[in-house]
């Protein structure tokens, strides 16, 4: 038997329910993990209130992430033994599968042998967050040294990940958020500037900081009104990426700003690359070495312990967080 977070309706953090299970053997493509630590992501706070982009079926699982030791691996599956430490990448519908759980059985593909010098926690804590800004910084855009590239909701756990990242590539990086109350800690972080989206003129902050040349590439997921003003400082040939909507006003782009400089604004979601396997396979390799060498790490928040899952949830839905949340089995 096992432990599980289930779901039979949606609504506020009491719909968590923790519940014994039995854990089936793995089938031909999967792993089955004992899990030691696991990630929260707002991807599930929403699935739980029933506004993410599919609707649960209840009883549901949740969790995308987590960190534990393999017990057992199904017939097809290979590069993957009993008793590796691994982690889980979001790669899967949580209708299907779900990581809250002291033991479960998770797709082979999103599974993936994690550093050594990695603590389970710092393992659960590091790849959705490092793929998310891979995807962007290195497949879509192609950060380099010298670029200006400006992070909406800079304390989140992705928002620090593009910190990181932009820095081992060389770019500077123009943290957004809301007030200035949390300035110091992102420039403890390692942001060379701080904007307070309420309290400064964005306009001529991001003209003076990039000497009129602009921005290079917006990496966003708040869109709304905001929007407008990060077009029209972005620099020729500029990249607006949008991987989250975190207002859910429309965008009102500048049309003469998109023509003349030929800018490219697109959406972006995680599980385009995730869910293709050479993108994934390429994305693994590289985050691997980066937490390999230590040139990322990941920023962790707080640890809640796993029947204080509900706590967890409500914590983060305050949204005062600084890096990963995470739960400790």
């Amino acid at each position: 038997m096992s432990k599980q977070v289930q779901i039979n309706r949606v609504g506020d953090s009491d719909v968590l329910e923790i519940v014994d299970v039995d854990v089936p053997a793995p089938s031909a493509n999967e792993v089955q993990i004992a899990f030691q630590v696991l990630g929260l992501n707002r991807a599930e706070i929403m699935y739980r209130r029933g506004r993410y982009i599919y609707a649960p079926q209840f009883p549901s699982k949740l969790g995308y992430e987590g960190a534990g030791v393999v017990r057992a691996v199904g017939a097809s599956v290979q590069g993957i033994q009993v008793g590796d430490v691994v982690s889980v990448i979001p790669s899967f519908l949580l209708t299907q599968y779900g990581t809250y759980a002291e033991v479960a059985n998770l797709p082979a593909h999103a599974v993936v042998k994690h550093p050594k010098n990695l603590s389970f926690e710092e393992a659960a804590a590091s790849w959705m967050a490092f793929i998310t800004v891979y995807g962007a910084f290195v497949e879509l855009y192609q950060v380099k040294a010298g670029d200006f590239v400006v992070l909406g909701a800079a304390t989140s756990s992705v928002g620090l990940a593009a910190i990181q990242f932009a820095k081992m590539l060389g770019a500077r990086t123009i943290a957004l958020t809301r007030a200035h109350a949390k300035g110091d800690i992102l420039v403890e972080k390692g942001a060379d500037f701080v904007l307070a989206t309420q309290e400064d003129d964005l306009s001529a902050r991001l003209k003076e900081i990039t000497n009129g040349r602009g921005v290079n590439l917006v990496f966003d997921p708040v869109g709304g009104p905001v929007a407008n003003t990060l077009v029209k400082a972005m620099a020729d040939d500029a990249y607006y990426n949008l991987y989250g909507a975190l207002n859910h006003e429309d965008m009102a782009v500048p049309v003469g700003d998109m023509l003349f400089k030929r800018l490219t604004l697109r959406g972006y979601q995680l599980f385009e690359l995730t869910t293709n396997p050479a993108r994934l396979e390429k994305a693994k390799a590289y985050v691997y070495e980066a937490l390999a060498s230590q040139k990322l790490r990941p920023e962790i928040d707080r640890v809640f312990d796993f029947k204080d899952i509900a706590k967890a949830h409500d914590y983060m839905e305050q949204g005062t967080q600084i890096g990963k949340v995470l739960i400790k089995i």
